[in-house]
């Protein structure tokens, strides 16, 4: 989640509006619902708000956990390299090389992500795949305090406290209500929302991913959701088509902590999905670089003007 990027359009705008007024009511009802229904120790769950429809059908859970599996199904193997998108994400947040990340200390995340995709129906690969590009799957410096180089965004999943008026993180922050705890996990917080707590973050996130149409389907739906978490610009392209990839090359070969994205993948997710953005954002900045220069030569012309002799 970062700060740049222009304005959104309307059709995300009003995805927005839903979630801003979805997350305003759960402010309001959150306590009582919490007594009513035992919330408080994460015993019961309670249904998502409704999800935005998308443009795909999604694949049916059943279907899709049958083709993929769940996150505790999923058999991670521990490749040798590091993930080179790793590396490039924790760059981009904090400047630091990256580690391997251990099958031990993955195997926390599997529940959270499984309890993510069944409650908001948002893939766990989407899901997970944004996990690393945010934080190297919450191995990088600092992922648990503080704000990133920016100081606008912090926690697993690098959510934007800053921006506003209501920030990313207030629209989604109480997400973590419509799914069950579970009962123990690395990073638990003392006090419920967190953006450092594993389970509220990875909850608002999925909502978030779900908001802006992403489902089970990792197609444009959940191309343009990628794009949305980052922001729109080029860097967003180039975020997004990582993300997807990954994702993807998870769903046919299995899911592999540590191993990198193919670059062939990178490169047709971006000729599907990333090369149109990527010329319309350029189409747009020298249309606008072309507005400014002819803006500059009539105020030339103008201060030519009056410094000539009349008459």
């Amino acid at each position: 989640m970062h700060p740049t990027g222009p304005a959104h359009d309307d059709a995300r705008s009003e995805r927005r509006a839903w979630l801003l007024a979805c997350s305003l009511c759960v402010l309001g009802v959150a306590a009582l619902t919490a007594a009513l229904t035992g919330l408080v120790g994460g015993t019961s769950a309670i249904a998502p708000p409704p999800v935005p429809a998308v443009a795909a059908t999604p694949t049916p859970a059943a279907t899709y956990a049958s083709q993929v599996g769940t996150p505790a199904e999923a058999a991670p193997a521990v490749a040798g390299s590091i993930v080179t998108a790793q590396r490039a994400a924790q760059r981009r947040v904090l400047g630091a090389p990256v580690s391997p990340v251990s099958r031990h200390w993955m195997e926390g995340f599997y529940p959270i992500y499984a309890t993510a995709q069944s409650t908001f129906a948002v893939n766990w690969l989407l899901l997970s795949s944004i996990h690393v590009q945010e934080s190297a799957f919450s191995t990088a410096p600092g992922t648990y305090s503080g704000l990133n180089f920016a100081h606008c965004c912090g926690g697993p999943m690098q959510f934007n406290v800053t921006n506003g008026p209501v920030s990313t993180w207030d629209l989604v922050r109480d997400s973590y209500v419509y799914g069950r705890r579970p009962s123990s996990y690395d990073h638990m917080t003392r006090v419920h929302p967190s953006i450092y707590d594993d389970f509220d973050a990875i909850m608002a996130a999925a909502h978030l991913l779900s908001a802006d149409g992403a489902g089970y389907r990792l197609d444009q739906s959940a191309w343009d959701a990628a794009y949305d978490y980052y922001g729109h610009d080029l860097v967003g392209v180039l975020y997004a088509d990582e993300v997807i990839a990954r994702a993807i090359g998870w769903s046919q070969h299995g899911f592999c902590i540590n191993c990198g994205v193919q670059r062939s993948m990178i490169d047709a997710v971006d000729a599907a999905y990333g090369a149109p953005v990527r010329s319309a954002l350029l189409a747009e900045a020298q249309a606008d670089a072309r507005a400014k220069a002819r803006a500059r030569a009539r105020a030339n012309a103008r201060r030519r003007a009056r410094r000539s002799p009349s008459g």
